[in-house]
């Protein structure tokens, strides 16, 4: 497994969504090989967002094949139900929604006491004074820069005042900042300026039929 704890020079995390079910194993065997680090899981209940994705037993099946950080991002109504199956199932950092429960500090102190690294993420509509009194407890601040539930969407640029102001408050924190929706060679370098350290990309990898060559030049625009 990457280390995870590692913010230069960006870590890729293509997410499985834009993947081929039918062919998952080969689609995630042909990103790390492309040299990403990470594998970003979309979870969708159906409830906290419209669409209905996945659930353990895809992250169960998945997780002998790859080396690869397994990173769950769970978009589902209480999420304090999904934890343990999700870690059981061998993620290696599982990420949950503000907006999903009221009890935020005691589902992230969860994830960790089951031995995951544990993410805090917000929609675009949710200020970060919503996480503030958490980011001593986190692993990965996921900002949201489309409205979750569906793929495809084009990125907003107000994520970017959001990441500058993680950036600013992390200090002597080692939380990660992640970034997910619309990332592509075109703005991924203002991404990664703003101070990301995790990019989620889709249909950026997946959707090319050459994903070494999708990766290398999202490492050159990253770069730029």
């Amino acid at each position: 497994m990457t280390a995870f704890m590692t913010r230069a020079p960006g870590l890729l995390a293509p997410s499985i969504l834009s993947a081929d079910f039918a062919r998952l194993g080969d689609e995630i065997k042909a990103v790390e090989a492309a040299g990403v680090e990470w594998l970003h899981v979309d979870v969708m209940d159906g409830n906290f967002v419209p669409n209905l994705t996945i659930g353990p037993l895809v992250v169960e099946a998945i997780r002998p094949l790859t080396r690869l950080v397994v990173d769950c991002h769970l978009m589902v109504s209480h999420p304090e139900f999904w934890i343990e199956p999700f870690a059981k199932a061998g993620a290696d950092c599982i990420t949950i929604h503000a907006e999903a429960t009221s009890h935020l500090s005691r589902h992230l102190a969860q994830i960790r006491e089951l031995g995951c690294k544990a993410g805090v993420s917000i929609n675009p509509g949710t200020s970060i004074s919503v996480i503030e009194e958490v980011l001593d407890q986190v692993d990965l601040v996921l900002v949201m820069s489309v409205n979750p539930g569906f793929g495809g969407q084009a990125f907003m640029p107000s994520a970017l005042k959001k990441i500058e102001r993680l950036a600013q408050m992390r200090g002597s924190r080692k939380y990660l900042i992640e970034v997910d929706g619309g990332v592509k060679a075109d703005n991924i370098a203002a991404v990664r300026k703003a101070g990301a350290d995790v990019f989620v990309a889709g249909s950026a990898i997946f959707a090319a039929k050459d994903r070494a060559a999708a990766v290398k030049q999202l490492r050159s625009a990253m770069e730029s």
